[in-house]
């Protein structure tokens, strides 16, 4: 097992709700240095002002550049790889802006990676690249891609590469909580997409649980799932109400664009050749050769006996239950006391 003990930690897309989160950790772990790689100066402005204390170095740069990353990974042991364009609609109206970020930057970090020597690379991906609809989970799928390839094409280097795939990180930026909270301190109705729609729910926490389990297990090429609870929008949007005892009328405004009715996280494909650890799944690379007639003559009988791990079939949150891992949130207990 890796530790992070006097490690250098680079974080790319540093200053997002992960970003932020995990970086908090990682300085209670005696690491070395924790670097915060972004585009946005102001987000990096406004994260030195509230950890003015914390050994971060704060690096801009972009992940389509090339150059800005090599520099930045001088001496990094690990690179946790969070920068993404994550709005759907954003890669729904400009997919190639997605493709250049989400799979040719993602490319760019891992090369870059290998070239310093570098440990272990964590990719963050989502439940959204399963099964992919719209363009930002197609994009994601393809950075899995990208990590898989790359592990079977360059088997003689130091870098150890792995994915993390998780569903919707409550009150993270552009998750739906956030939406609610303002819908209802403006006294106007929550709007839902569909009352049965069902999304995977996981706190900040677990998600930086998932990315350290990744690092300090992963073999190469690994990908690990953290198993989710999941709730329905409407009991969601129920649940947010009661907890800050704000009620209002509940629209309905039907399916958008890219969206799924349920949330997989697990293929049918991958369950099959799936490690169960408890609290994780571990899905093993396909390491098949570049042979490419075993891709047409080798199959796998017990894929038919395997369902998906979808936010259908998951375990389903109660109202109840929901209001638990709402009132856990330090936004949501700040909207409490406001209210």
């Amino acid at each position: 097992m890796r530790s992070l003990k006097n490690k250098t930690v680079l974080i790319t897309g540093g200053t997002g709700s992960f970003g932020k989160t995990v970086a908090q950790h990682l300085i209670t772990q005696d690491v070395n240095e924790v670097r915060i790689f972004s585009r946005d100066e102001e987000k990096q402005d406004a994260m030195r002002n509230a950890f003015p204390d914390a050994p971060f170095r704060y690096i801009i740069g972009d992940i389509r550049d090339r150059r800005s990353i090599n520099s930045a990974m001088i001496n990094v042991d690990l690179v946790f790889h969070a920068a993404a364009l994550k709005q759907v609609p954003s890669c729904e109206f400009f997919p190639i802006q997605a493709v250049q970020t989400n799979v040719l930057g993602s490319a760019n970090v891992i090369d870059c990676a290998i070239d310093a020597g570098v440990e272990s690379v964590v990719c963050l991906s989502t439940d959204k690249a399963v099964y992919p609809l719209n363009a930002m989970g197609m994009t994601k799928a393809l950075m899995e891609k990208v990590v898989q390839a790359t592990c079977r094409g360059h088997p003689v280097r130091s870098t150890v590469l792995s994915c993390v795939r998780y569903g919707n990180v409550m009150y993270s930026r552009g998750s739906v909580i956030p939406l609610f909270v303002k819908q209802l301190n403006s006294g106007k109705p929550l709007t839902i997409t569909h009352p049965e729609m069902t999304r995977f729910l996981m706190p900040l926490s677990s998600a930086v649980d998932l990315v350290l389990y990744a690092f300090e297990n992963a073999q190469d090429g690994d990908t690990f799932i953290k198993k989710a609870p999941a709730a329905t929008v409407k009991d969601l949007g129920v649940a947010l109400m009661n907890v800050l005892d704000i009620q209002q009328s509940i629209n309905t405004i039907g399916i958008r664009h890219g969206e799924k009715m349920h949330e997989t996280l697990l293929s049918a494909e991958e369950l099959a050749r799936s490690e169960d650890r408890d609290e994780y799944f571990r899905i093993a690379m396909d390491s098949r050769s570049l042979d490419y007639s075993k891709y047409f003559t080798d199959g796998d009988r017990s894929i038919s006996e395997f369902q998906e791990y979808n936010s259908e079939n998951t375990d389903r949150l109660s109202v109840v239950q929901i209001e638990s891992m709402l009132r856990a949130l330090p936004e949501v207990q700040s909207e409490m006391t406001l209210n």
